[in-house]
């Protein structure tokens, strides 16, 4: 008996040495990737605010879009990165062998903000993302990580720089180890991916970073009519989540036959964004468009706007312009949240926050980061429509995404392995 404990408190110690050593590896490999990533992720935040003044105060930086988009491709040929997939390359970071190439975090940088300099429909955490797992990855390089350790400091990479951008750290960690594969989350990430989101939240902060928080101001009473209302809601959404991937699929294959080379292919894409736009006569789509979000959440917007802002974030990344689709879609989720609470007369603010969770899970498969962002970024008071909602929405987006090397491991309607990726690869 006596050898037996002894034996049991010699393997507690060596469990406690080997999860403190964990412990201390990762948490200052974390205070590095945050403080480096929340520099980096300020001054990305401000240049695309910087960006988004200047195109509101010329308007007609519009016009040089077709510029912009040849600088672009420029940039990407003389680094060899023509090809380039966007996020997808970091997933595949972490779920294979292939590192993030070295010169894609500048790149993305860079191009993200020309296209907000001149109005391209697209967002910011494409940008984040990429530059963040290819700053974790290479930190990781530097220290001398074998190959799963760097899948490690890749997604802590990609959390900090995303909570440096969004404001919203508990989410960018969740969502850093739960996108990568439908129904496995990385648990052995867990403490680098919090310690260095919310290292890079308060590096940003500090740096004078304001972040949105978006307030909902007519929330009911959570009872089975409003209950039924948002199950409804949450259906339409994972059929809207599947639209929105299917047509950016669309356009990236309609692109693909119609032009032959990169260059063509942005100038195509330029043409098209600013005849739609001054058909449109209005900038409302132009960038990230925030006031698309403040409008639904204010409970009144256009029927339409939800499919133009569709349309022309189809036109802006299918054409390749960088940085992401995810505050379009929030900006499409909001809109659309809002027709279906002025159609149905009920509470149109609320509607358009779980419009916009609704979506971002639908498009992402996320829905526990999904959950975790709308509590940081909208009214918590709102949780019991936003689980609703969400859970609802995963279901019925199907095996649609917006990342197409994402992978499907479990199914999401039975407890079987699938394995497959989003993109349809087994």
């Amino acid at each position: 008996m006596r050898r037996f404990l002894q034996e049991e408190i010699k393997n507690d110690q060596t469990e406690f040495l080997d999860n403190l050593g964990y412990f201390m590896k990762w948490s200052m490999f974390a205070v590095m990737a945050g403080l480096a990533g929340g520099s980096i992720g300020a001054a990305f935040v401000k240049l695309v605010a910087w960006a988004t003044d200047v195109r509101e105060l010329h308007p007609q930086l519009l016009f040089f879009m077709p510029v912009a988009g040849i600088l672009i491709v420029f940039l990407h040929e003389i680094f060899h990165e023509k090809g380039n997939r966007g996020t997808n390359l970091v997933l595949e970071a972490v779920t294979g062998d292939r590192p993030v190439d070295r010169p894609i975090p500048l790149l993305i940088f860079i191009s993200t903000i020309l296209s907000h300099l001149v109005g391209a429909s697209v967002g910011r955490e494409g940008a984040a993302l990429q530059i963040g797992g290819g700053l974790g990855g290479w930190l990781g390089e530097k220290l001398g990580f074998d190959q799963k350790d760097r899948k490690v400091a890749v997604m802590a990479g990609m959390s900090a720089v995303f909570a440096a951008v969004f404001g919203t750290p508990i989410a960018a960690a969740v969502f850093s180890i739960e996108v990568i594969s439908v129904g496995i989350m990385y648990f052995s990430a867990l403490v680098p991916c919090v310690l260095s989101a919310f290292t890079g939240y308060y590096i940003s902060r500090t740096l004078g970073v304001s972040f949105e928080h978006f307030d909902v101001s007519d929330i009911p009473a959570f009872d089975f009519k409003s209950a039924a209302l948002i199950i409804l809601l949450g259906i339409l959404c994972g059929l809207c989540a599947q639209l929105f991937c299917r047509v950016l699929a669309l356009s990236d294959r309609l692109y693909g036959r119609y032009t032959k080379n990169s260059y063509s292919r942005i100038l195509l894409a330029s043409l098209l964004f600013i005849l739609l736009t001054l058909l449109c006569g209005t900038d409302l789509y132009e960038g990230t468009s925030m006031r698309i979000i403040g409008a639904s959440l204010g409970g009144q917007i256009g029927y339409e706007v939800f499919l133009l802002k569709m349309l022309f974030t189809a036109i802006a990344v299918g054409g390749k312009f960088k940085g992401g689709e995810i505050v379009p879609v929030f900006c499409v989720g909001s809109a659309f949240g809002c027709a279906f609470g002025m159609i149905t007369g009920f509470s149109p603010a609320l509607c358009a926050a779980c419009g916009l969770a609704g979506l971002f899970a639908g498009v992402t498969n996320c829905p526990v980061s999904t959950l975790i962002l709308a509590l940081e970024l909208m009214e918590p008071g709102a949780l019991p429509y936003y689980s609703l909602v969400i859970a609802i929405s995963f279901c019925f987006s199907g095996y649609t995404g917006l990342y197409a090397s994402q992978r499907i491991m479990y199914s999401k309607t039975k407890s079987s392995y699938i394995n497959k990726t989003v993109g349809g690869e087994d």
